[in-house]
């Protein structure tokens, strides 16, 4: 299993925008394009407290996230919404990206 990790800061003003985003559409899509969401939150304590989106997803190897994010992010609906979404700015203000393989370890991973 490999786990991407994103953590998106929310330009100021427009957590719940970002918020929204998801609601009403993020999540529908990924289902459409079966992207696994393990966990969705905003941060609470550390850096960037109460304005950032972190959410997990995970794929079976670097060639399914690659093809599902390729087929996501040209999904006609998805470039509607985002452009309707952003209409007054960007909603993001940056973005930090990780990949984790769980590979190295034990059967307490593969639930």
């Amino acid at each position: 299993m490999l786990y991407e990790v994103r953590e998106y800061v929310a330009t100021p003003g427009r957590l719940e925008s970002l918020i929204t985003r998801f609601n009403e559409h993020t999540f529908r899509l990924f289902d459409k394009h079966q992207m696994d969401l393990v966990q969705i939150g905003v941060t609470s304590v550390g850096d960037h407290s109460f304005n950032e989106v972190v959410y997990t997803l995970r794929f079976t190897d670097v060639a399914d996230m690659e093809r599902k994010w390729g087929e996501f992010v040209r999904d006609p609906e998805w470039i509607a919404v985002f452009r309707a979404s952003e209409a007054e700015g960007p909603l993001v203000q940056s973005m930090r990206r990780r990949l984790v393989d769980a590979s190295s370890f034990d059967e307490r991973d593969k639930n």
